[in-house]
């Protein structure tokens, strides 16, 4: 009895100092309607709005009040969505019928729809330097290249295994992870050709990918795993432990943090010390099925979407691994930030 008291007032305690150190809390929780499922999500920091993908739409978030303030409908397949703020234009990616759906930013008119030169665009970049956007579609290994002004097809660039997220530096380079190869491709983005690759070991298959263009640091995040590498020479500098069923992951350039959006109901904080050293902070606790992620750099606030979830169907021959169902009327974007706000 006495021993069962003393550990229940140690985890009390701990609790309490786990409570007082964390310097992140969920601020909000954004109510959405829609019980389909979700993809990407991205800030227009120009307008502090949020563009949420989810079902067969992409629905716009206003930042400062959390409601939503419009959408762009009749999506079919939707994935990712690219900001090109200095050109008033969304690009967003349908896999179902392999196009990209190009809207006013600000209006959320449409423009035009264009067909891409693969099948299921998911991952999508809009490339300032180049003014071009990138799909990378997962089910033909390719990247299909739009003129962003003209919204022509330009070019298909050739990637021999599933691409998945995507960065820009902004000055002529985008790399994009290729999940079946656990390597990073580094394309160039004016003449559309692979002018590095390299491999993420000990890591395999990696999803999300962000970016530090000040030092050069690529953040590749696969199950459990935080992969840095240099974006110069495609050496992998170090690796970090995260949280599992990992799919996105950001980085903030002013804080100096790349942040994992694991499934298991977490985000890893990483801190980046120095170039070369790396360290976990945090483990923000969040929801089950939070696994992607975007941040807004500005205001240093992540959104993660997410909803709760009803037992899983029995397996069958045709499906051995059912998910299980989303309960209606429980989707969600859980708005973090730090707890002093």
């Amino acid at each position: 009895m006495k021993k069962i008291f003393v550990t229940a007032i140690c985890s009390l305690v701990a609790t309490i100092a786990f409570a007082q150190l964390s310097e992140y809390k969920i601020l909000n929780k954004i109510k959405l309607e829609g019980d389909g499922g979700w993809d990407y999500l991205a800030v227009d920091e120009s307008s502090n709005r949020l563009f949420v993908s989810h079902s067969t739409q992409v629905q716009v978030v206003d930042l400062n009040t959390g409601k939503m303030v419009g959408s762009v409908p009749n999506l079919n397949g939707v994935h990712g969505i690219a900001i090109a703020p200095d050109l008033n234009k969304a690009f967003i990616s349908c896999g179902r019928d392999s196009s990209v759906v190009i809207v006013d930013l600000k209006t959320l008119s449409f423009i035009t729809k264009v067909k891409v030169t693969g099948a299921n665009p998911d991952a999508i970049l809009y490339d300032p330097h180049s003014h071009k956007v990138f799909t990378f579609n997962g089910r033909s290994a390719n990247a299909t290249v739009l003129d962003a002004n003209t919204y022509k097809v330009v070019g298909t660039i050739l990637l021999d295994g599933k691409p998945e997220f995507s960065a820009t530096d902004g000055k002529g380079k985008v790399f994009v992870n290729n999940e079946d190869k656990s390597m990073v491709y580094a394309i160039n983005s004016n003449t559309l050709q692979v002018d590095m690759k390299w491999s993420i070991a000990p890591g395999e298959e990696p999803s999300g990918l962000a970016f530090d263009i000040t030092n050069h640091r690529l953040f590749s995040v696969t199950d459990k795993l935080m992969i840095i590498s240099d974006s110069q020479n495609g050496k992998v500098v170090t690796t970090v432990p995260i949280g599992e069923s990992v799919d996105g992951v950001a980085f903030d350039p002013i804080k100096k943090r790349a942040y994992s959006s694991n499934g298991d109901g977490s985000v890893t904080v990483v801190q980046e010390v120095n170039p070369n050293e790396f360290k976990v902070v945090e483990t923000i606790p969040t929801q089950r099925g939070a696994r992607t992620v975007a941040i807004n750099t500005k205001t240093h606030r992540l959104y993660l979407p997410t909803a709760e979830f009803g037992p899983a169907p029995e397996p069958t021959t045709e499906n051995p691994h059912p998910r299980p169902k989303i309960i209606p009327g429980t989707f969600t974007i859980l708005e973090i930030g730090y707890t002093k706000e």
